[in-house]
């Protein structure tokens, strides 16, 4: 663990550790997530959805009242059904929305219970949503989410005060303490958790999905181009490096937990079938949602996040 300090001094930038998240580190990232605008979307990720067009909404503007007409305005905003009841020229004004709902979902099943560097990807989605969720809170957005894992899901509607941040990290915490090698595998999957998402979600919402997204399947993927209809969502995708490649050259002993098997990791053709395989599937994922104009954000469990988010959305970008 982390010096207060020293987390407070760095912002955050120490990259977590371990098999399990810790809710003070979670909640000291409100350090680390100092940097970080979300308002820089728009650009930040516009090279994140190859050659299609990302489609951010922003906060536009909201109808606020209708006035009398005053020199100056902009004959466009004329009421003109004011106007003709009253004889005398009135127009609507408008003012620029304060904030927006942030959702964040947040994927902790057993698929994410892996890790061959610094930290499990379950750690590393958790520290994510943290950094997220204290930055959209700093901006003045009402932040919510969903939890999930395989047994069940967890959700926080959109509020913006600090109690449901930590309402919402405590549920993240919570969930992630709760993986073990023999927890299930199957049941609640992703596909159900962005149904459950479309459920809360308010149309203008901004939704980061963080998720190894195994298992995403034809419901899923119709559930996140409804979302992205009605919102702007940008998925977080947490991988390992062991799953891109293989380790160096040598004998192995790996488990599954119940039988174990040695593996020789120095077959060039094997090499480059494990690397090819992790390719096609990162392709797929971003042929699925770049036509939808879904960012596809890579973070790997070697990555400090707030050093990533603050290069994607600092404000020295």
């Amino acid at each position: 663990m982390y010096p207060l300090s020293e987390l407070i001094h760095d912002s955050g930038s120490p990259p977590p550790t371990g098999a399990y998240s810790r809710l003070d580190e979670l909640i000291l990232l409100r350090y680390g997530a100092r940097e970080l605008k979300l308002n820089r979307q728009r650009k930040a990720f516009r090279l994140l959805v190859g050659p299609h067009q990302a489609k951010f909404r922003g906060r536009g503007i909201e109808f606020e009242e209708v006035r009398g007409y005053q020199a100056g305005d902009d004959i466009r905003g004329i009421d003109w059904r004011v106007t003709a009841r009253t004889g005398k020229p009135h127009t609507k004004m408008f003012r620029e929305e304060r904030e927006r709902p942030v959702l964040i979902l947040v994927d902790q099943r057993l698929s994410m219970f892996f890790g061959s560097r610094t930290c499990f990807k379950s750690v590393m989605a958790a520290h994510a949503a943290a950094l997220l969720a204290w930055a959209a809170l700093q901006q003045g957005d009402r932040v919510g989410g969903l939890v999930f894992n395989s047994m069940e899901h967890r959700e926080i509607r959109p509020k913006r005060n600090v109690k449901n941040v930590l309402r919402l990290l405590n549920d993240i915490n919570s969930l992630n303490h709760l993986l073990r090698k023999d927890f299930p595998a199957a049941g609640f999957g992703l596909d159900e958790a962005l149904e459950e998402m479309r459920r809360i979600t308010r149309p203008g919402s901004n939704l980061f999905v963080i998720s190894d997204f195994k298992g995403l399947a034809a419901k899923g993927e119709k559930q996140l181009y409804h979302l992205n209809r009605h919102g702007d969502v940008s998925a977080v995708r947490v991988f390992d490096p062991l799953e891109q490649e293989l380790p160096a050259k040598g004998f192995y002993s790996i488990t599954d937990g119940n039988e174990r098997v040695m593996m020789y990791t120095g077959d060039k053709d094997l090499r480059r079938s494990y690397r090819d395989g992790f390719n096609r599937k990162t392709e797929r994922l971003a042929q699925l949602l770049g036509p939808m104009g879904i960012p596809l954000i890579p973070l790997s469990t070697q990555d400090s996040p707030a050093h990533y988010f603050r290069n994607l959305l600092g404000r020295g970008r």
